[in-house]
């Protein structure tokens, strides 16, 4: 099938082809070069992984960009069984036995597609969202070609610029033009991330009774119950969606993070063993999963195993050795490892240096589980530093900015429960001082509202009050006094809690479940769109 793919090709004029021969190949092709063209097999008899799963996980961890056209080949000719590979890949499928002719109309109508919409992709390349946002909205308006392609990325676009009202009208503008499955997801997605996560759910819920196998609405789903506090649910989602997709590294990285956080240590090290297995030597490898696979072991007193994540962090080193991110991780699984042979004190100066930082914005919600997962691991032990209680106490007012963060944050430290009991007692303080300031706003006295909570964002660092504060001057804009200046104070706080933003533990990569990956180049974008010759 591979050598008459290729006959045909050659006789279209591509000139280079690659092939391979299992998925595993063909990722390791795709992370590290680009193609014109990528003609898969929907099906792998020998693999549990299927070209959509490949197709998924490239296009969630944005490793293929918008200018590599996609065509999934298929022996089966039900809508059903090919309807995901079409919407996801957004550039069609093939269905076996087919026409060397049906093959370059595929060919040639994607490229057309591409070359059409080709000022939106360069304002994404340059990373001009507004722009390609109001491109999109204005071909989708005037249903111009390729009206459906645009509107789903401009609905994309939109929420990456943080406008998911406007994206949610779009996604139900299309579903009214033309039902489509992502469209709802989409719906779905812009509820949640407009705060609306029990509406959310219960589109997903619908979405997921009308087609049970499609992949990308349990991860959102889980997300949702994740939101609402249903942990049970949401652990029970990930499964599915596992199940579904066994080879999937993203999914396999979400359930072992959620299992881990739960406490569920057996089914964590299973499916995080699993992960690193299949995914170390992938770009969509996620370097906390092997951190967590790290404090499992050491709280297994697994020696051996501990010391391969060390070595396998020296290898991730050794290919990227500028990555921060991959080196702030590493301290971690140093530290543990300095513990395990009874190294304390040598150990106790790592995670010293890691506390210095709890207040900048670069420490992030996952340094703050990592952070809080060593200190109850060391408090386990009877070891605690002097400084012990105001770090935790720190980690939680700063990062209990919902009950699912509390609770997340509380699950990091499980092996020492009274810090988890510290986190929830923060989450309440935080809940009070926001019902606090509420109060004064709906007393009629906003400004002195806004004022309470910029003073207590400044001593916490809580998003969730800077954000609050931002709240009541939109919305009692005309009676707080003062308001530019006050507006600029929360500003440099909202800086200053940028930490929050950044990624959490159960992240599955760049880019979310059922969305689209949105690459972004650099100052040579346009030239690298203007080229037509290639792989």
């Amino acid at each position: 099938m591979r050598s008459l793919l290729v006959a045909q090709l050659r006789d279209f004029g591509v000139k280079n082809v690659t092939q391979c021969g299992r998925i595993v190949d063909a990722r390791r092709h795709l992370e590290s070069m680009s193609f014109d063209f990528v003609l898969c097999e929907q099906h792998f008899p020998t693999e549990n992984a299927s070209g959509q799963d490949l197709l998924n996980d490239l296009r969630r961890n944005q490793l293929l960009p918008f200018s590599t056209v996609f065509v999934m080949i298929t022996g089966e000719a039900t809508y059903s069984s090919v309807a995901e590979a079409a919407e996801s890949a957004l550039d069609g499928y093939l269905l076996k036995p087919h026409k060397p002719s049906q093959l370059g109309d595929r060919l040639q109508q994607s490229r057309l597609r591409k070359l059409a919409l080709q000022d939106i992709f360069l304002a994404i390349e340059e990373a001009d969202f507004e722009l390609a946002a109001t491109l999109c909205l204005g071909r989708f308006a005037s249903k111009g070609p390729y009206w459906l392609y645009a509107a789903r990325i401009g609905a994309e676009l939109l929420l990456r610029i943080d406008r998911p009202t406007e994206a949610r009208i779009l996604y139900q503008a299309v579903i009214k033009a033309k039902t489509l499955p992502w469209a709802k997801l989409g719906v779905a997605r812009a509820m949640l991330d407009g705060g609306q996560a029990q509406a959310a759910a219960s589109t997903l819920s619908n979405l997921i009774a009308e087609d049970p196998n499609y992949t990308d609405a349990y991860d959102v789903m889980g997300r949702a119950q994740f939101e609402l506090g249903k942990f049970d649910e949401a652990l029970a989602t990930y499964k599915m969606a596992c199940r579904l997709t066994p080879a999937s590294v993203g999914r396999m990285q979400s359930l072992g993070m959620m299992s881990f956080y739960a406490g569920h240590l057996d089914e964590a090290e299973s499916i995080l063993r699993r992960t690193c297995l299949i995914g170390l030597e992938s770009k969509i490898f996620d370097c906390q999963s092997l951190v967590l696979m790290a404090f499992v072991q050491f709280e297994r007193s697994d020696h051996k195993s501990l010391q391969r994540c060390v070595h396998d962090f020296e290898r991730l080193l050794e290919r990227n050795p500028e990555q921060e991110r991959t080196k702030r991780l590493a301290k971690v699984v140093h530290a543990l490892s300095l513990m395990q042979h009874h190294k304390i004190a040598l150990a106790l100066v790592e995670v010293r240096h890691m506390i210095k930082a709890v207040r900048q914005p670069e420490f992030d919600f996952e340094s703050a589980t990592n952070l809080l997962t060593l200190l109850a691991q060391l408090a386990k032990r009877s070891i605690q530093l002097e400084e012990v209680l105001e770090v935790v106490d720190s980690l939680s007012m700063r990062y209990c900015s919902s009950r699912a963060m509390s609770e997340l944050l509380a699950g990091s430290a499980k092996a020492h429960p009274p810090y988890a009991d510290h986190v929830r007692t923060s989450n309440t303080k935080v809940l009070k001082y926001a019902e606090y300031a509420m109060s004064l706003s709906m007393g009629g006295n906003p400004t002195a509202a806004v004022d309470e909570l910029i003073l207590r964002g400044q001593e916490t660092l809580n998003s969730k009050l800077v954000e609050s504060a931002f709240m009541v001057m939109d919305r009692y804009s005309a009676k707080v006094s003062d308001i530019p200046s006050r507006m600029e104070r929360a500003e440099i706080l909202r800086i200053q809690c940028v930490g929050i933003k950044q990624r959490t533990s159960l992240d599955e990569g760049p880019r979310k479940a059922g969305a689209l990956s949105l690459r972004v180049g650099g100052a040579n974008a346009r030239a690298r769109a203007a080229k037509t010759s290639g792989h």
